[in-house]
């Protein structure tokens, strides 16, 4: 076990060397975002070096796409490759279900349209973002700009008839100036605490005009790979009911991340 990484990053590494093993030669992959996500890129890139897989990536994200063709990985469009064979992504939050809370890292929309145009959703994470219920990480949802406050507003009104324990919303800013997706969108994050029925909040949230997307993603996600700090991953199948649990030994000479 490599002593040169902390307890979290040591987590997502063995949560991401885990999840990289369903990827079989000949796959079309979603590539998910975020700095999980770049972890598993990363030992997906040491796959296709060490053992010749003959993969593509579908990225989620610009910074995705950039990291992917720097490692050597061939990115392709979703358009391109028209359906996908695994998504694997992070996650904000996740519960018993394996219901989510994405977009913490302002991709959601493309995250979700290729989840959902996978034949199966891998999740890594670490345990804490585990929750009894959904909402405690900020929910967002992307707006287009124009009247985005009024969008704002108009979600905030609709938070009142859902079940939720907050009701603020705030615009996600880059800096001094608004945050603005790979759309060309803006993110409002919801600090809504604890989320009652994330299916029906999700339904309702898409209804409002203005509102693009929104990051809770019901009945997707069908692994979850928890990453511990000792180096023990933990796997969550809701379609098996698979729990199982295994440590991944790795050397110091493994850590393929120093530059990050």
């Amino acid at each position: 076990m490599s002593e040169t990484l902390s307890p979290i990053d040591t987590a997502k590494f063995v949560a991401s060397k885990r999840a990289v093993e369903f990827v079989e030669d000949g796959m079309k992959l979603g590539l998910g975002t975020g700095s999980t996500a770049a972890w598993m890129v990363r030992c997906l890139a040491e796959r296709i070096r060490e053992e010749g897989l003959n993969v593509v990536g579908v990225p989620t994200s610009t910074r995705t796409a950039e990291l992917a063709r720097s490692l050597g990985i061939k990115v392709i469009s979703l358009d391109e490759a028209k359906w996908l064979d695994l998504t694997i992504d992070g996650a904000d939050e996740f519960d018993a279900e394996l219901n989510l809370i994405k977009g913490g890292g302002g991709a959601l929309l493309q995250e979700k349209i290729v989840a959902t145009a996978s034949d199966q959703m891998i999740v890594i994470t670490d345990a804490a973002k585990e929750v009894e219920h959904l909402g405690a990480f900020p929910l967002p949802i992307e707006v287009i700009p124009f009247g985005w406050q009024t969008t704002k507003t108009l979600v905030e009104e609709a938070l009142g008839s859902m079940d939720v324990l907050g009701q603020s919303s705030t615009l996600r800013m880059n800096g001094e100036v608004p945050f603005v997706t790979d759309e060309g969108n803006h993110i409002v994050d919801l600090h809504l605490q604890r989320i009652g029925n994330a299916r029906q909040l999700a339904l309702v949230l898409n209804q409002v005009p203005g509102v693009v997307e929104n990051g809770l993603f019901i009945d997707i996600c069908d692994k979850v790979i928890i990453g511990h700090g000792d180096g023990r991953v933990q796997t969550k199948d809701i379609i098996t009911g698979e729990d199982s649990e295994r440590t991944i030994e790795f050397a110091e000479t493994d850590n393929i991340f120093a530059d990050l």
